[in-house]
């Protein structure tokens, strides 16, 4: 209670930024109550107050073993994710089958691809055709609005259908959300945010007239959107989905092609829109499927035997009781699927 009152102080001080004669009553005030309790505790240790004391230092080891457990494991995510130049290099099959549907990924990471993903690859003998990463984080807000609950970017071009979404809740919002809506709301969002993708690079091709589609294996535009975040924009190669009444050369030199008419280049834009938005609704009447991934840390063989014992043994105990995300959703276990991987710190 003390800890609390002297950070509420310092939030008061440098944030809300109240006169100091205000904050220095509220700290004589609250701070005073506690520290005749805190003295009461201490001068009573031999009449069985310790119990108190011992309370107060298991709680605080508990969760000092979290938070550092916790940083170790996203930390050593961070530096073992995956690099874009491999992803590129297995091509928009990414080195295996793409099965209809789309994979939910969760993960904590807000930028990058995790290497759990690989893992999945490596493990999987087919992964789906349309991929989200997952990322729920807590804003200090009371209440998101639905309509502002998912932020969407792309991870990598366009042909290889992986998108970045970040889940945002506030501290009042309840998840206890049935899983059909949550996957709605995601679905409905994502498309929003293609159509508006699609709009500001029909805008960015009007505005040059020398821009020119690049070449979606070599290199990638870039476009920043008003919010920071950053669009990769790769030449479309949607030619497994494609209408089976075209020829698939047709269908593949129609976004390379260009006739220097404006409006030759709206149409082609509609056209490759309406074939993502196809795409995204054929993947998501073959059904969507949870992709989780069970990241465990193990102290390496060199460290020291405090780290072994806090890593090993107490923060496993933890992660082995703790109550999982996906517990939030009314998920059947028919739509989960789970690898496990262990990282070495």
């Amino acid at each position: 209670m003390m800890t609390t009152t002297i950070l509420v102080t310092i939030v008061m001080l440098l944030i809300w930024k109240i006169n100091i004669i205000i904050v220095l009553s509220f700290l004589a005030i609250f701070l005073g109550i506690e520290f005749v309790f805190f003295s009461s505790v201490l001068g009573g240790v031999g009449d069985g107050s310790w119990i108190v004391l011992v309370f107060a230092v298991v709680m605080f080891f508990v969760m000092l073993v979290w938070n550092y457990g916790s940083k170790l494991k996203y930390e050593t995510e961070v530096k073992q994710k995956l690099s874009m130049d491999l992803v590129r290099e297995l091509g928009p099959n990414l080195g295996t089958i793409r099965a209809p549907g789309i994979g939910l990924m969760y993960n904590e990471l807000v930028k990058g691809i995790p290497a759990i993903f690989g893992h999945f690859l490596t493990t999987l003998p087919a992964i789906h055709s349309m991929i989200i990463f997952v990322c729920i984080k807590y804003v200090p807000v009371p209440v998101v609005p639905q309509g502002e609950r998912f932020l969407f970017r792309r991870v990598c071009p366009r042909s290889y259908h992986i998108f970045r979404c970040i889940a945002r809740y506030g501290y009042k919002d309840v998840r206890k959300e049935n899983h059909q809506a949550f996957e709605q709301l995601l679905i409905e969002s994502l498309e929003k945010f293609i159509r508006r993708e699609a709009q500001e690079r029909l805008l960015e091709s009007d505005g040059d007239d020398d821009t020119d589609y690049e070449d979606g294996c070599s290199s990638t535009r870039v476009l920043i959107a008003p919010n920071g975040s950053v669009y990769s924009l790769g030449v479309p190669l949607l030619g497994e989905y494609k209408d089976t009444s075209k020829p698939i050369s047709e269908a593949s030199t129609s976004e390379v092609a260009k006739t220097g008419h404006p409006a030759d280049s709206t149409s082609d834009a509609e056209q490759s829109l309406e074939r993502e938005l196809s795409f995204l609704h054929k993947a998501k009447e073959s059904g969507v499927v949870y992709l989780l991934g069970h990241g465990d840390i193990r102290a390496r063989k060199d460290s020291w035997f405090i780290k072994k014992l806090v890593i090993n043994y107490f923060y496993a105990f933890l992660r082995k009781n703790c109550r999982r995300g996906i517990a939030n959703l009314s998920v059947p276990h028919s739509h989960l699927m789970q690898v496990g991987m262990t990282y070495m710190v």
